[in-house]
């Protein structure tokens, strides 16, 4: 229900490499086949694809346009060589939010693979992977989704199972109907659903954590957690505006902002450390400081950090 997929389509991983590995390693490339990535992906969105060099499969990086994936330049990147494009839902370090749904159209129409890596979306933002059409979508759970490391899950398009390669296989990935009495049976079917893909025992721990997490935030809403995380960001977009010592680094329109919100000053890293001792808790990624709120936080989180800003600059 979360990122509108059928139950069938849904399987447990156990991070967001797992299901971007399983894309790199499934789907059906061959050598002189051409995978586009943005030049400012997560590295985890970006080995499992290098791997591929050694069958010949070539990686293109499309150049970013302020930091933030361009679609016009993606769309003149496409040639006949194309088969997947690789786009984190998300950008890690400035929040940029991509517009899925129009980017999902210009890869079908050309017949590409989409790939998504919703780890810094899923759970935060509203997403079908329907409307969107995506293939093949990963999500660790241990960021936004509230779960423990060592959980996610992976989505792939029903029409796509039968077409994908198994990578790994399991002896969990094929049906026993629950029949564990006779385990010399080498003939058992695969499942019919993307549990196929899964690997082995399940790390029950993390899968109960997981459970607990999905159900308090389904029963919250993924629109409500947004609305509740913007409210708190306006708080801090006001202030940094307000004040000229800062500068925002993310883009605020509302297709492309998120729950991560960038901005730098004069001395960032030494403003990244003086919130550190405040027990502020946050990111230094490229050059800028990286603050993420969620469904924990409240309006007195965000007043404590214009707090220490406010101290920083004076």
């Amino acid at each position: 229900k979360m990122i509108g997929a059928r139950i069938d389509e849904v399987g447990f991983g156990l991070n967001t490499g797992y299901g971007l590995n399983l894309a790199a390693q499934g789907l059906p490339l061959k050598r002189g086949d051409e995978v586009l990535l943005s030049d400012i992906e997560f590295p985890a969105n970006v080995y499992p694809w290098l791997a591929l060099k050694e069958k010949g499969v070539r990686v293109k990086f499309i150049k970013s346009t302020n930091k933030y994936f361009d679609i016009g330049k993606f769309e003149k990147a496409i040639t006949k060589k194309s088969r997947v494009l690789s786009l984190s839902m998300v950008q890690f370090f400035n929040g940029y939010k991509n517009d899925l749904r129009k980017i999902g159209e210009i890869c079908r129409k050309n017949k590409i693979y989409f790939v998504v890596d919703g780890i810094q979306g899923c759970g935060v933002e509203p997403i079908d992977v329907k409307k969107c059409q995506i293939d093949i979508f990963s999500s660790g759970g241990q960021k936004w989704l509230l779960g423990q490391s060592g959980s996610g899950i992976f989505y792939v398009r029903k029409e796509l199972q039968n077409s994908l390669r198994q990578p790994l296989a399991s002896w969990l990935g094929v049906d026993w109907n629950l029949d564990f009495t006779n385990l010399f049976s080498y003939d058992k079917p695969n499942f019919d659903s993307a549990r196929k893909f899964e690997f082995g025992t399940y790390p029950y721990a993390q899968v109960h954590a997981f459970a607990a997490s999905l159900e308090l935030m389904s029963s919250l809403g993924i629109k409500n957690i947004r609305n509740h995380n913007y409210k708190l960001l306006d708080i801090l977009i006001s202030f940094l505006k307000s004040n000229n010592q800062f500068k925002i680094n993310s883009n605020l329109e509302n297709i492309h902002r998120s729950a991560i919100l960038a901005f730098s000053c004069h001395n960032t890293k030494l403003l990244y450390e003086k919130l550190h001792q405040n027990k502020i808790y946050c990111s230094f990624r490229e050059g800028s400081i990286r603050v993420a709120v969620h469904l924990f936080n409240n309006e007195s989180d965000i007043k404590y950090l214009i707090k220490i800003l406010e101290k920083f600059t004076k």
